[in-house]
């Protein structure tokens, strides 16, 4: 038996649990029981942005108006039909917020493979890999909530920091981020802060104000209504964690043409998303990280990107687990419990300093 978290796609916050019989493999695929899955802000802005980035087609509901969100983390093999799949391989990757995965395995080396099923040929390549954890650069048996919980979005920081970096901040000093105490923007300003010749500035929540500031990697934060407390006139860059509209055309009508690029990245205010039509200054551009890691990898090879990544990982997940880690990870257990904390983040309710792992079963 196999429980899934369904989610209306239009009213995001109408979910149901649904558990189905198994059916029978089909020859060469491998049923996989999740274990150890992440759930943060990143998998609201999946469900928020769907439809416009497919992230609803990865795990087809069979249900018409209902959705899988996408979430990651690590399942173990327990069933295969596959020769180069065995049952007890712990692996990493991309799964239905559910207890089991079916995998259609293709392309194995000794590194992973891809899922090859077909609806999945169209998507992204980065979301349909898997990783064997014994061969996996980024897998250490101790740190693998942290890993579930920051690793893509870490990755995501990385090539935001890449792309500000490989276009010379835009012409710009002082980089603005929204919803400053998320994951993702953390991991952001922590390397942009690393950065010489410009400044990285905080907007959040008054509420997360605090918390935000004893990060160490903002030179300023401010809450979203002192937005106006900014100078004007500075050239800046704005990277839109929140997706908040209200909040983008603001930011737009303060600075104008001092705006010198607008980066949406995330859509962690789901009551308040909109387009960025017949705003002041430059029109918002989606990120998206796969192009920009594409870009990478086209010009300096695949093993020297990981490599890259790998070893910015290891020094923030030093910095994540240090002295003082800011970093509180929290544990749940059961389907239930998932769409609870589902809920939770839905409404914005979950504490920025926590970190929610599931085990589903």
């Amino acid at each position: 038996m196999a429980t899934t978290l369904l989610i209306r796609k239009d009213r995001l916050g109408e979910t149901r649990l649904r558990t189905d019989t198994d059916a029978p493999l089909a020859p060469g695929q491998a049923r996989v029981a999740t274990d150890l899955l992440a759930l943060t802000a990143n998998n609201i802005t999946y469900a928020a942005f769907g439809d416009l980035m497919d992230y609803w087609r990865f795990f087809p509901s069979a249900e018409e108006g209902w959705g899988v969100l996408p979430v990651w983390g690590f399942g173990r093999v327990v069933q295969s039909l596959h020769p180069g799949v065995a049952v007890g391989e712990r692996l990493w990757g991309y799964w239905p917020l559910a207890d089991a995965a079916v995998l259609s395995p293709d392309k194995l080396t000794d590194e992973g493979f891809r899922d090859a099923a077909p609806h999945r040929a169209e998507l992204h390549a980065v979301y349909n890999r898997y990783q064997r954890c014994s061969r996996d650069p980024f897998w250490r048996p101790d740190t693998q909530a942290e890993q579930a919980l920051l690793r893509p979005l870490f990755t995501t920081s990385w090539l935001i920091d890449d792309l500000m970096a490989d276009n010379g901040f835009f012409g710009a000093k002082r980089l603005l981020l929204s919803s400053a105490s998320s994951k993702t923007a953390y991991g952001t300003a922590r390397l942009l802060s690393a950065r010489d010749g410009v400044e990285v500035e905080g907007l959040t929540s008054a509420a997360n104000r605090a918390f935000c500031e004893q990060l160490g990697c903002y030179s300023r934060v401010l809450a979203y209504e002192d937005l106006d407390r900014l100078p004007a006139g500075d050239p800046c860059v704005y990277i839109d964690f929140a997706g908040n509209a209200d909040l983008r055309r603001r930011v737009h009508e303060r600075f104008g043409d001092s705006l010198r690029y607008s980066c949406a990245v995330g859509g962690t205010h789901v009551d308040r998303l909109g387009g960025g039509a017949g705003l002041p200054g430059p029109k918002p551009t989606l990120f998206f990280a796969p192009a920009q890691a594409r870009k990478r990898q086209a010009e300096w090879g695949g093993a020297e990107l990981q490599g890259r990544i790998v070893a910015a990982w290891n020094e923030f997940l030093a910095q994540v687990r240090g002295e003082r880690p800011w970093l509180r990870v929290e544990r749940h257990c059961g389907m239930a419990a998932a769409q609870t904390l589902y809920a939770d983040l839905l409404a914005g309710r979950a504490d920025p300093a926590a970190g929610h792992v599931l085990s589903p079963r």
